[in-house]
């Protein structure tokens, strides 16, 4: 880059804005191999699962890519909120796109809200994928079946759900088994073609894998409010991510 848009890049930054990121002399050019990823803002490195890759989309527009399969020199961030939040507001989240992508970026003024809503409709989309495989059941008795025989790991419930009937469902299940609580029991009836669902089991798999990583993602996105909500609803003992009943 010439010496001179390099200067007059910096004389555009505030002074908080320059402070809140590292130095520019990171290097981006690291592969997207293996399973670790360097955040723009914080510059960890932490499993993919942990982040949310996006790629420089038309008219320079910022873009999620969830499955991390579009095309394009990935740029990744980490699915926390308040990493987001606070990067925004010390001016430094469109710096860091724009360091990463090496050009000036459009970053939507609606990140968070866009990214969960993309979070909840991959969710919607994968535990549909596993009901028409015969890899999900709904409904107390069902579940419970399958969380007892040890053939579901993986529990969903309604964050809308009744806190005692959710720890009941629970009562006596391993610590092994992962629970999360992604979406409102009308939209898990939707996917089984019912009015309302409050417990989902999902068989082990590439689909039960995706619903946690997704499950935990938006867990990190959400509002401190919607986790805590689900945070009163935790059984003890069963892994969680701040949306577990």
């Amino acid at each position: 880059m010439p010496i001179g848009l390099r200067t007059n890049r910096h004389r555009r930054l505030s002074t908080t804005e320059a402070a809140a990121l590292p130095p520019d002399d990171v290097t981006e050019d690291e592969p997207e191999t293996g399973p670790l990823r360097r955040c723009v803002v914080t510059r960890e490195r932490l499993p993919k699962e942990r982040m949310i890759r996006f790629v420089v989309g038309p008219e320079r527009s910022i873009v999620p890519d969830l499955a991390a399969t579009l095309p394009g020199r990935g740029i990744w961030l980490s699915a926390r909120r308040d990493v987001i939040e606070t990067a925004r507001a010390q001016g430094g989240l469109g710096r860091a796109f724009a360091r990463a992508a090496r050009g000036p970026v459009i970053v939507p003024p609606d990140l968070l809200a866009d990214l969960e809503v993309a979070l909840v409709r991959r969710i919607g989309e994968s535990l549909g994928l596993a009901r028409r495989a015969g890899q999900a059941v709904a409904g107390f008795d069902k579940a419970r079946e399958w969380l007892r025989t040890g053939r579901g790991r993986l529990i969903l419930q309604a964050s809308d759900g009744s806190a005692a009937e959710r720890a009941r469902f629970l009562s006596g299940a391993g610590d092994s088994v992962a629970v999360y609580a992604p979406l409102p029991a009308a939209a898990l009836g939707r996917v089984f073609g019912r009015d309302h669902v409050v417990h989902v089991a999902i068989a082990p798999g590439r689909l039960a894998e995706r619903l946690a990583i997704e499950a935990a993602r938006l867990s990190g996105v959400r509002r401190a409010e919607a986790n805590e909500l689900n945070d009163d609803r935790v059984t003890p003992g069963h892994k969680t991510d701040g949306a577990s009943g």
